[in-house]
């Protein structure tokens, strides 16, 4: 922690309690040099060479773009066929085995050109992939208008709202120029099915794609501090600065110099943190002497607003005061369009956890009712689920698919890997990307987004 101032044939494994998951770009296995050998319906297969650097480039530029590379690559050809000369030369040592299918006939006038130019293929096939990046950049990151607020809550304690709210915040934070397996999105459905009715866990598909690239503001509002240690942060001091102090009226300082950054390559200066206090403990008190006290929660964060795109609440097990003023602040905002911020809701497949929906749910339609606001849910999120704990896990997961509004939107594993990330102060993003509940975390960033 530091604190803040002012295609081709790739295969991707990841297993985790039996599951695994795969992906399979198009392609080849077996590479010799130049050659047209084979054909795949319209196209055919060619087998060349490409810098490994370019390949990569090329790989997640088209994924920025959600083409396949084989398409990258021949419009890349097709554009350099057509120049009036030969563009810069590229390095191309070190070029290792690269295939794709292209249409019927395009190598081969693409290797005329090449010979009547004086260039070899693999040189003629870097400068074509490099004529497409440069004409394809990669697309600008897509910043909401109103900065979303995201309050993620439950009354019930140990659920793992702190773990959803650091997973979620992480996978929107990721680098947009590098590429994370994540769970192929109409796959969810069909795992909640498959897991409602059985014990065992079904194989996910899973795909590589860019990170979302958000600048994102986790808070911790709760006075236990369970965001805060766990990614690596220190409580503030008692007698020190705190959001308690902002929201009951009372700052001694400027709340954005609390702020810290979680430092890790991924996030890349985009992920940042605003630690817990214990005095949150005495807040419910405070707000009680102030005046709009619902809103204490939107006046202390609004100033901070500007600076992310996202921030998400880790709220504390509570139904007092302090709830009224997340749910409150993550309201629908007049220009904000539905679905955008609003309330996600941690549960586990067990019976306490549906009591204390129940709980939650009535403050915030009281909320609702009481302030004439639009307090969107934005979807339960089912935590530390495992299926080989019998009739009780799955009939409970069965009954939280079939609410339906608000819908299921994420199913998220008893895995070691977290535990192993909150006891190494790590995110768990970046302490285990490939792992099951990592692609779980991106898929339910992707679905609320």
């Amino acid at each position: 922690m530091q604190r803040r101032l002012g295609g081709l044939e790739e295969t991707t494994q990841v297993s985790e309690t039996n599951v695994s998951l795969q992906l399979t770009i198009k392609g080849v296995s077996k590479v010799s040099s130049m050659s047209s050998p084979a054909t795949s319906s319209d196209r055919e297969k060619v087998v060349s060479k490409l810098p490994g650097w370019l390949r990569q480039d090329l790989k997640i530029r088209a994924a920025q773009h959600g083409i396949e590379i084989q398409t990258a690559v021949e419009q890349g050809i097709d554009a350099w066929n057509s120049l009036a000369s030969t563009p810069a030369s590229i390095d191309t040592s070190g070029a290792g085995p690269f295939s794709t299918f292209l249409p019927q006939g395009q190598w081969d006038t693409f290797r005329a050109v090449a010979a009547d130019r004086g260039v070899s293929l693999t040189q003629g096939l870097a400068q074509s992939v490099q004529l497409w990046l440069d004409a394809n950049p990669a697309p600008h990151i897509e910043r909401p208008t109103i900065t979303r607020r995201i309050i993620v809550c439950n009354q019930k304690g140990g659920v793992g709202k702190t773990a959803i709210t650091a997973g979620a915040g992480e996978a929107m934070a990721e680098d947009p120029n590098a590429l994370y397996p994540v769970r192929v999105a109409k796959q969810l459905a069909a795992a909640l099915r498959d897991q409602a009715t059985t014990r065992e866990d079904s194989p996910l598909e899973v795909e590589d794609l860019p990170g979302l690239g958000l600048r994102v503001l986790l808070v911790d509002f709760d006075p236990q501090c369970h965001l805060t240690n766990q990614l690596g942060g220190t409580p503030l001091p008692m007698n020190g600065d705190s959001l308690t102090n902002h929201m009951a009226g009372d700052p001694k300082g400027d709340l954005q110099d609390l702020i810290v950054s979680v430092d890790d390559e991924a996030f890349g200066g985009r992920l940042h943190l605003l630690p817990a206090c214990n005095d949150a403990f005495l807040l419910d008190v405070r707000l009680s002497a102030v005046r709009a006290r619902e809103a204490a929660l939107e006046r202390a964060l609004l100033p901070l607003e500007d600076d992310y795109d996202v921030i998400l609440v880790d709220c504390p097990p509570s139904l007092g005061l302090s709830m009224d003023a997340a749910a409150y602040y993550g309201r629908r905002r007049d220009g904000e369009q539905p679905g955008q911020s609003g309330a996600l809701i941690v549960v586990q497949a067990e019976d306490s956890s549906a009591d204390a929906y129940e709980l939650l749910t009535s403050q915030i339609d009281d909320l609702r009712n009481d302030l004439a606001l639009d307090i969107d849910y934005l979807g339960i999120v089912v935590n530390l689920y495992d299926g080989r704990r019998g009739y009780i896990a799955t009939s409970s997961l069965q009954g939280w698919v079939d609410i339906k509004d608000p819908r299921v939107v994420g199913l998220i594993g008893d895995l070691k890997e977290q535990k192993e990330a909150v006891r190494l102060k790590r995110p768990l993003l970046s302490y285990a990307p490939t792992s099951q509940q990592a692609v779980g975390m991106r898929a339910l960033a992707r679905e609320i987004s």
